[in-house]
């Protein structure tokens, strides 16, 4: 095997070219490892070693997943990251290995199935439900909150929610009556939020593998690329505050099943979500001192170029000053050496964020803005909304 082969996997070109059998297992993967994002984490470049090789079969899904449990294990040197670094290279292996298998129950009991094959070795409370109740505070309401189910109410809940889709019949609906009904579902399953941790991960297989089962052929892919926006569109769906005029918006989960099942191409935007969007386009309260060297044509160039990560980043920065705490906060990210080493730092390197102190790096009060470049990126991401 090329020894950089495992910087990065070309999951286009295995689609592409790539024998059926091997074009099954990179779409699997692709899905596992984009799903991480959710909750940002990023898998190793071991595990992407390690997926290549099972890509092209010369080893097991079984062998992958020994092979990370022995990886970390026997690690002589531990980093900070590590711990973040290891759920999401074993949780990617164990959604790869569910979307790989055919099987599937559709009760409350394979959720609860589902998120414990997920996440054993990595919660101890894997496949248990949550005894407490939650709140979670959202970037995309602007801090606030879902009204997530009772604790004690949930098994009783995931039975009725999944006995009446049982129950349902799809016979006669014109497409987008299907697709509204699916949404409906799926936003329901979403609420009951069941576990602690790892909620969207494991409704995201869940759905993919009902799906399969009831004959919709899905791509899988669609969550590789936009399992944030899969997440923001499920809080939308369940989001309502009716002091100050806000409903439950479906609208977004149905563009993204539409894109998944019908293979329309709907922009899947996570800015479009955020609670008052429409009223923040706001004109800078000062004009840059220089003119950006990018044409309106180049930034789109530059755009497509850019991560989610990267975007999501100067989205959360606007025209503000902010620290490393509340850009952590906005995002819903724990682990500071994660953040600095996977956002901050690549977005500071490729000039779009700068230090408001840059003459001391650790100055008490340091906080972070957008450059010019990365001004006239926020302009352009507007714009194009």
């Amino acid at each position: 095997m090329d020894k950089n082969k495992h910087l990065y996997i070309d999951f286009e070109a295995y689609k592409r070219v790539a024998e059926p059998h091997k074009s099954e297992r990179a779409s699997a993967w692709h899905t596992a490892i984009g799903l991480q994002d959710v909750d940002g984490l990023k898998v190793s470049d071991y595990l992407k070693e390690t997926a290549v090789r099972h890509i092209e079969g010369d080893i097991s899904i079984d062998d992958v997943r020994e092979q990370l449990k022995a990886y970390y294990v026997n690690k002589t040197t531990h980093d900070e990251g590590d711990a973040e670094k290891e759920e999401a290279d074993r949780v990617a292996a164990n959604i790869t290995k569910l979307l790989s298998e055919q099987s599937f129950s559709f009760t409350a009991l394979e959720v609860l199935n589902i998120h414990r094959h997920l996440f054993d070795g990595v919660f101890k409370h894997a496949g248990e439900i949550r005894t407490y109740d939650i709140s979670k505070k959202e970037w995309v309401l602007q801090g606030d909150t879902v009204v997530y189910g009772r604790a004690a109410d949930i098994m009783m809940a995931l039975r009725y929610d999944i006995q009446q889709e049982k129950d349902f019949c799809y016979k006669g609906l014109s497409s987008n009556e299907m697709i509204a009904h699916i949404v409906d579902f799926v936003t329901l399953l979403w609420q009951n939020h069941p576990f602690r941790e790892g909620n969207t991960r494991t409704t995201a297989v869940f759905i993919i593998k009902y799906l399969r089962s009831i004959g919709f052929k899905v791509d899988n892919d669609l969550f590789a690329h936009h399992s944030w926006y899969f997440r923001n569109a499920l809080v939308r769906a369940n989001y309502r505050n009716t002091s100050k005029g806000i409903e439950p918006d479906k609208s977004f989960l149905i563009y993204f099943f539409r894109n998944l099942i019908l293979g329309e191409h709907h922009e899947l935007k996570n800015r479009h979500m955020l609670i008052g969007y429409s009223n923040n386009n706001i004109t800078p309260t000062s004009t840059p001192t220089s003119t950006p060297t990018s044409t309106p044509t180049s930034n789109t160039s530059i755009l497509d170029k850019l991560s989610d990560i990267d975007k999501r980043l100067v989205l959360i920065i606007e025209q503000e000053e902010r620290s490393v705490k509340e850009m952590m906060d906005a995002i819903g990210l724990k682990d500071r050496k994660n953040f600095l080493e996977y956002s901050l730092t690549p977005a500071i390197a490729g000039g779009l964020v700068k230090m408001k102190y840059p003459d001391s790096p650790r100055h008490p009060r340091q906080k972070y803005l957008l450059t010019v470049k990365g001004l006239a990126i926020y302009n352009e991401l507007k714009e194009t909304s």
